[in-house]
């Protein structure tokens, strides 16, 4: 049927059919249902008379509608119009019960009648009139549609519509590119002299040297450059245009450096730590006779720019933490046990699987040698280079989880997006691929940045009041990898994104040197998902973070800083690493038997401790300073299921009027409450040198409060949110099909246990 034939034109025969075979005796009669369409967003296919399936033992409470194929998304419109639920995330660009074409992993058709089954991909022929249609989703969902009353060629067609259109042949047909030329040319009378400055961009692209030169500002890395020798990409197509290298290290010495790396990819500099001590992460030298004297180079270099000029060691990755197979096979089991598999009668079998998936083992790891490296800099005053064969993957995980550790900047939310856009999108990271966005390569399909975000949540778990963001931020930050209207997560490359839109801009009429940003954001301007309103869930009530204001005898005070107190670097021993160059015994960063795991659980002293196992011993015997370095436990013991992610969707697993969300609650009214009192007070005592400003005497407008939940009136009767459950702000309910059962006895023991049962350890822990 489609062999021989173009892409485009495969599926004009899909036009939406007139329906002669719908059975007359529905009532009431159906009334139109028009989609939501975006712009440049069109209508492949459609078919009246779909149930949505909710529940697997009865279909009563199932909803009627029309399902529909676009070019951007597969939508649901019920024939009943949805009872108003308070309190409940709303996305400005997909309704409640659609899913971007980009979202879907598998196309599921099944006949009951006949006990067919078949997988869809793209131009492919379906020899069967479909019953059902079940799509698998990447952000966990699983959606049953029935056409028990649906034309049964209507229902065939728009199954192979919707599998082909969610196999593009090409980047450039992903709605993206054609939703934001449209958006581009609306806008223009917005535009001041036909061009929109960055002025409401807060987070930093780093795609020009000033992006750079203001993080070498602020973590004063003094003998540090901006490097432009990869303008127009002229060294590596990976690296970005702009690298930060040591000042001693001249641009022909790096050119000639580069030959020797994978894929050209010299040296690149994250971060400086107060003491001078830098982090860098590079790919590995690919000519065995070269190893050495480059190593000499780039580790003497890297020497030169520390003020004490202290050693340089190096972590090669590729040895000590699980490959990108190995992190997408146990995401696959995880992803298995918690959506796909029934729930045990047996607590402790269903919590044996996940331990079994490895999916926490693995994340336990990352978080384990990040905490290394952490000591190395923090504790032994030495730089550290992070190693891996292309520099795409685990380093970009490692790097962001050492600097996010280090340095309580990247700990406020536009800091961690500065953090993503240059750990991640920059440095190369290959979303296209990871992401199998094409749908072309599953050997290269791997969720690193799903296990950097989980890592960040067992960090968020741990210290609550130390993130300016919130679980629901990361939970939203993972959904948007499957929103192809946002540059962030679409491509492999500086370069291919550079490449593409300029093409993109060509194609639509776009005046050259528009900046990029402009005809197509990056994925940092939430405004154009949610509302005002809404984006304040983003916000964590409990941050004390720098500025934060709290009041102290009636004064208001600014929360400052205190000063890390830095473990002393004349500890005794050395670790046999790779130094300066010069291999010196065995690389001493590796996974077993080091650092917090041979620690006891109260991090006691014990006798011939090694200076690493003191350095934390220390380190955890004081309070933790919120805005200064932060490790977290990485016992097994230690790290949850992050449930608002894995188990949304789940009925089983949702707690009405439960769950962390009642605690959010309760503390966005408090804070809410604090900032009108606070305001009140300014206003009642007039401003003083000590006092923080307020935008406003009066406080901020009652819609625009910093809290999601507002305080109300002292006079005003309390008021719950209509619809507030343990999933919030997301809602599994029409999502599954699973039994409908609520409070099963796994729920209830999920709500705050940990997943590794030890006896010891959840006699101690607080639910």
């Amino acid at each position: 049927m489609f062999s021989g034939k173009p892409i485009k034109p495969t599926f004009k025969c899909y036009l939406p059919p007139v329906q002669t075979d719908v059975k007359k005796n529905i009532e009431p009669p159906i009334k139109k249902l028009d989609p939501k369409l975006l712009p440049g967003e069109i209508v492949v296919n459609e078919v009246n008379f779909v149930r949505k399936c909710i529940s697997a033992e009865s279909n009563q409470d199932d909803p009627w509608g029309k399902l529909i194929c676009t070019n951007f998304k597969v939508s649901f419109i019920p024939q009943e119009a949805p009872s108003k639920q308070k309190s409940q995330l709303s996305h400005l660009l997909l309704g409640e019960h659609d899913i971007p074409l980009t979202c879907l992993e598998q196309v599921v058709t099944v006949n009951d009648t006949k006990g067919k089954k078949k997988v869809l991909g793209s131009n492919q022929k379906l020899k069967f009139n479909p019953t059902e249609l079940i799509l698998y989703c990447k952000d966990l969902r699983i959606i049953r549609f029935c056409f028990d009353e649906a034309g049964p060629e209507s229902a065939r067609k728009v199954c192979l519509a919707i599998a082909h259109y969610s196999h593009p042949a090409d980047l450039q047909l992903l709605f993206g590119f054609e939703y934001q030329g449209r958006r581009y040319h609306e806008s223009k009378g917005e535009r001041v002299n036909g061009s929109t400055p960055r002025g409401g961009m807060q987070t930093p692209i780093f795609d020009r040297p000033s992006d750079w030169d203001r993080e070498i500002k602020r973590t004063s890395a003094s003998e540090w450059r901006v490097c432009s020798i990869n303008e127009s990409y002229a060294i590596s197509p990976s690296l970005p245009e702009y690298i930060v290298v040591p000042v001693s290290l001249a641009d022909q010495d790096l050119k000639q450096y580069s030959l020797y790396f994978t894929d050209r990819r010299i040296p690149l500099w994250c971060w400086n730590h107060p003491n001078g001590s830098a982090l860098v992460r590079m790919a590995c030298v690919v000519d065995p006779l070269q190893q050495r004297k480059i190593d000499q180079r780039i580790f003497t270099a890297i020497t030169k720019s520390h003020p004490q000029r202290s050693e340089v060691i190096r972590s090669d990755l590729d040895k000590y933490l699980p490959n990108i197979q190995d992190i997408q096979s146990a995401f696959v089991k995880v992803r298995q046990i918690c959506v796909l598999d029934p729930f045990e009668e047996s607590e402790e079998r269903w919590l044996s699987s996940i331990d079994n998936s490895r999916w926490l083992e693995y994340v336990r790891a990352f978080l384990k040698h990040s905490a290394e490296i952490v000591y190395y800099m923090e504790g032994k005053n030495v730089s550290v280079i992070l190693q891996e064969e292309e520099d795409r993957d685990l380093n970009c995980v490692v790097s962001s989880l050492v600097q996010l550790m280090l340095d309580p900047h990247y700990r406020s939310l536009i800091g961690f997006q500065s953090l993503v856009q240059k750990e991640w999108v920059m440095a190369g990271h290959r979303f296209l691929d990871r992401c199998n966005h094409l749908k072309k390569n599953y050997k290269e399909e791997s969720p690193l940045f799903m296990l950097f975000l989980d890592c960040v949540w067992q960090m968020m778990n741990q210290y609550p009041a130390a993130f300016e963001f919130t679980e629901a931020y990361l939970t939203v930050l993972s959904d948007s990898m499957w929103i192809p209207l946002f540059s962030t997560f679409l491509f492999s490359s500086p370069k291919q994104r550079t490449q593409h839109l300029m093409d993109f801009a060509k194609n639509k009429a776009i005046p050259q040197g528009e900046d990029q940003v402009v005809y197509f954001p990056p994925v940092w301007e939430w405004s154009q998902q949610f509302s005002i309103k809404d984006q304040t869930l983003f916000n964590n009530p409990m941050y004390v973070g720098k500025g934060a204001a709290c009041v102290q005898n009636g004064e208001v005070k600014t929360f400052k800083r205190t000063k890390q107190k830095t473990y002393s670097s004349t500890l005794r021993g050395t670790a046999p690493l790779m130094r300066n160059g010069l291999k010196e015994g065995e690389d001493t960063l590796t996974r077993r038997g080091s650092l917090m795991s041979e620690l006891k659980p109260e991090f006691s002293a014990v006798k011939d401790e090694s200076p690493s196992e003191r350095f934390f011993r220390d380190w955890f015997s004081r309070p933790a300073d919120q805005q200064g370095l932060l490790i977290p436990l990485s016992m097994p013991s230690h790290l949850s299921l992050w449930k608002l992610f894995f188990l949304r969707w789940v009925p089983e697993a949702c707690i009405p009027r439960g769950g962390p969300i009642t605690a959010y609650h309760k503390l966005s009214q408090l804070v809410d409450e604090i900032e009108i009192l606070q305001s009140k007070l300014r206003q009642y005592k007039g401003p003083s040198p000590g006092n923080t400003p307020l935008p406003s005497p009066s406080g901020p407008p009652s819609d625009q409060r910093r809290m999601y939940f507002k305080a109300s009136s002292p006079d005003d009767p309390p008021t719950p949110p209509d619809f507030l459950t343990s999933s919030f702000p997301f809602t599994p309910m029409g999502n599954l099909c699973r039994r409908s059962v609520y409070g099963t006895p796994i729920s209830k023991f999920l709500n705050g246990a940990r997943i590794w049962l030890s006896t010891e350890t959840l006699a101690n822990d607080t639910v």
